[in-house]
């Protein structure tokens, strides 16, 4: 079975923010570490997976993307870290 993901990246404690959705955590997670496209995530070096959340079809990750991309830093913050209180890389191990 095929799953989806929508994820939050940081650039370290406290920092920049970013949101995505792929359909390949691991590979994505990868391309954001590597900057191997150009772009915000690259430009303000956002590689640190805080937070991830797996769905089993496209459109309901799809959806809770753009519902998150709509919440206020604050929530955004405390919805991971209640899991991620030092914002570590949950993709550190990840090969």
């Amino acid at each position: 079975m095929k799953h989806y993901y929508i994820y939050i990246l940081a650039s370290k404690k406290d920092g920049v923010l970013y949101i995505g959705f792929t359909d390949d955590l691991s590979r994505r997670a990868k391309e954001h570490k590597t900057e191997i496209q150009k772009g915000f995530t690259s430009k303000y070096h956002v590689k640190r997976l805080v937070y991830f959340e797996q769905f089993e079809d496209s459109n309901s990750a799809f959806t809770r993307e753009r519902q998150l991309k709509k919440w206020k830093r604050a929530w955004k913050i405390e919805l991971f870290e209640k899991e991620n209180p030092e914002w570590e890389d949950l993709s550190i191990d990840w090969d």
